[in-house]
């Protein structure tokens, strides 16, 4: 493998947006106490705000399809109060929806306090070898026309096959875990210059834990190099929180995770159905 190109391919599909914001609690109580309204009018305006900033997010909840592509959790701790996690078709669309949300008065009580772009990404490690290695039998150039012919092929055909995955849907379960990670690339450890054959090695053991986990834990690898300060985003999504710590911490000991991962901050929510706002703003899950 090391006449070939060290870079493994890889997939993309939809476009991502995390968003996390803290609400302004002490300004929305405070509402009913402005001098210029009565209390039961501000209560009244209130309500209007909740109902007019739900009937946003049902309109951005669902594609055409049926398929959920924008979704709400209430996060816990200090690190903000809600993360809204939006799927769609281009930046473009993720755009529209950040300029949406912004438009409504809700929003004038929400901080943004972090956000994460990037898009679906799924890794080939596997067939990249057998890509490479097909075209080299062929006898092509690498990155001549009839190379890149071969390898865009490859890729039409495994992005028709793993279109479910490039372009889900928000799963549908109870928490949320979110964080960025990095490769080590200093002195010491640099995943970019090991030779692909050890780093596809490495890859093959990390990705067999992870599959350990797939009856429990639903993960979406998401691209972010050229688009945000990390190089992938990691959102899980499972009904029992525990699995999120079990999996990663086992994922540690491995070496691709102990010797060339970084991770940023965590951020751990739970889903709040849209039409359950108002309970969510009078302290209610």
């Amino acid at each position: 493998m090391s006449d070939f190109p060290p870079v493994p391919l890889t997939l993309e599909g939809s476009a991502v947006l995390h968003q996390f914001f803290r609400f302004d609690w002490k300004s929305w109580r405070a509402f009913a106490d402005t001098s210029s309204y009565s209390e039961s009018y501000s209560e009244s305006e209130r309500k209007k705000i909740v109902v007019e900033f739900i009937a946003v997010l049902h309109n951005l909840e669902k594609s055409a399809d049926g398929k959920v592509q924008s979704a709400l959790f209430s996060q816990l701790g200090h690190k903000g109060d809600l993360i809204f996690m939006h799927f769609r078709d281009s930046l473009e669309a993720l755009n529209q929806v950040e300029l949406t949300l912004a438009q409504t008065r809700f929003y004038d009580f929400l901080t943004p306090v972090h956000s994460y772009v990037s898009v679906v990404e799924l890794g080939l490690y596997e067939s990249t070898r057998k890509t490479y290695e097909a075209a080299a039998e062929k006898s092509l150039v690498q990155h001549s026309p009839e190379w890149n012919a071969e390898i865009a092929e490859s890729l039409s055909r495994a992005s028709a096959a793993m279109a479910p995955r490039l372009f889900p849907a928000v799963p549908d379960a109870k928490y949320l875990c979110f964080y960025p990670m990095d490769r080590k690339r200093d002195e010491q450890k640099n995943w970019y210059t090991i030779p692909f054959a050890d780093r596809q090695r490495m890859m093959h053991d990390h990705g067999m834990i992870g599959r350990r986990y797939a009856d429990q834990v639903r993960q979406i690898i998401t691209g972010s190099i050229g688009m945000d300060d990390w190089e992938w985003g990691v959102t899980l999504f499972a009904e029992d929180p525990v699995v999120f710590k079990k999996l990663i911490y086992e994922m540690r000991f491995d070496e691709v995770s102990a010797d060339y991962a970084l991770f940023g901050q965590f951020y751990i929510g739970l889903r709040l159905q849209i039409d359950r706002l108002s309970d969510w703003l009078s302290g209610k899950l």
